[in-house]
């Protein structure tokens, strides 16, 4: 982390005053616009000619793809990246690794085919698109700060234990719930809305929502890791009792990570439930929890971009290992896979490409 973001840091108003109680002076700082300037640049000086050719990419797939490629590979992994992306900002950044990402999710699907359309005409209440979907986010957000505030005053194996003890107690309470939830049949035809003469129905049309949202998620987490609060988050990630005494609210922060978290994967839950054009117990279940958390690790919790690119590969292996393999065989083939990025590459599979870049550039110079 470099000095600049530090000192962004420590112009917070927390951090003034700490430091005034550690060294019994105001602390020696650059000036505000030289701090916003080092550790704030704006998001398009980080732009570089490869992300160009990414984005470029990314916005002609539809065009040279079938509609089964930019539905059931593009979308889908764009939908499950933003759901990891919420949970590399916690693991990553925070150091708080949450199973309950997919549950959180699921809250947000669940409350849009309760408040909006769905074929259980007798439970749903049919409420518009545009006061559904929002309403959707801000209770997945709810859920998210919940959880943050009862398992922040853990840490380790304990916040993972009660994330997952949350998740597998939704699991049940939409299982066996059939007023609210619809029990184990949940609900189905939870489509996609119209705007005018566009159907998000469509592959392409549904893609492009896809990839606007995964784009915002992208930016808005990049953005926020220069920040202060971001820098400030990091600093707990590395030393949670030294940032407690320079002044900064340790509890308040991972809370408040957890919230920004629900909202990223409130917004992915609303997309996969677009998606499926449904929602289950099952895609609250054990299962996807262990996936969200399997797709973060295997792109790499060091960077945002890591959460989509494993999304990419579970989504292609999900896809085409199971014609290749029997399809109760599908978790043996991610488990070997998962195995092996983490014997091989702890740090996923941008951990293992920055290695080989390294290696390259080290070759290259020697000759």
């Amino acid at each position: 982390m470099s000095a600049a973001n530090w000192r962004n840091a420590m112009n917070s108003g927390a951090g003034r005053a700490a430091m005034r109680g550690f060294r019994g002076q105001t602390p020696i700082s650059a000036p505000r616009t030289q701090a916003r300037d080092r550790g704030l640049t704006p998001i398009w000086r980080h732009i570089g000619a490869r992300h160009v050719l990414v984005l470029a990419f990314l916005l002609a797939f539809p065009w040279f793809a079938t509609p089964f490629f930019t539905y059931q590979i593009g979308a889908q992994s764009l939908a499950l990246g933003l759901i990891a992306l919420s949970l590399t900002f916690l693991g990553g950044y925070g150091g708080m690794i949450s199973l309950a990402q997919m549950t959180v999710a699921g809250v947000a699907g669940y409350t849009l085919a309760i408040l909006g359309t769905s074929a259980v005409a007798e439970i749903s209440l049919k409420w518009p698109w545009w006061l559904a979907v929002p309403m959707a986010v801000a209770t997945a957000t709810l859920a998210a700060t919940f959880i943050g505030w009862l398992s922040v005053r853990t840490e380790g194996i304990y916040t993972i234990m009660i994330t997952l003890a949350i998740g597998v107690a939704f699991y049940y309470l939409c299982l066996q719930n059939y007023s609210v939830f619809n029990g184990f049949q949940g609900f189905q035809q939870v489509y996609a809305p119209a705007v005018g003469p566009l159907s998000f129905r469509d592959p392409v049309a549904f893609y492009y929502l896809a990839l606007f949202c995964a784009l915002a998620g992208y930016f808005f987490v990049s953005y926020l890791l220069r920040a202060p609060f971001g820098v400030a988050l990091q600093g707990i990630r590395d030393n949670a009792r030294r940032m407690n005494a320079l002044g900064f609210n340790v509890t308040a922060h991972r809370v408040a990570a957890y919230a920004v978290a629900g909202a990223m994967a409130g917004v992915g839950g609303v997309l996969f439930t677009w998606y499926n054009g449904l929602v289950t117990p099952g895609s609250v279940g054990t299962s996807w929890m262990i996936n969200v958390l399997v797709i973060a690790v295997l792109g790499g919790m060091r960077h945002p971009l890591g959460a989509y690119l494993g999304a990419v590969v579970f989504v292609l292996l999900q896809t085409f290992a199971i014609d290749m393999i029997d399809r109760e065989r599908f978790n043996l083939v991610i488990g070997m896979v998962f195995l092996a990025i983490v014997l091989f590459s702890p740090d996923g599979l941008l951990g293992w490409w920055a290695g080989v870049r390294q290696k390259l550039t080290l070759r290259g110079g020697s000759r």
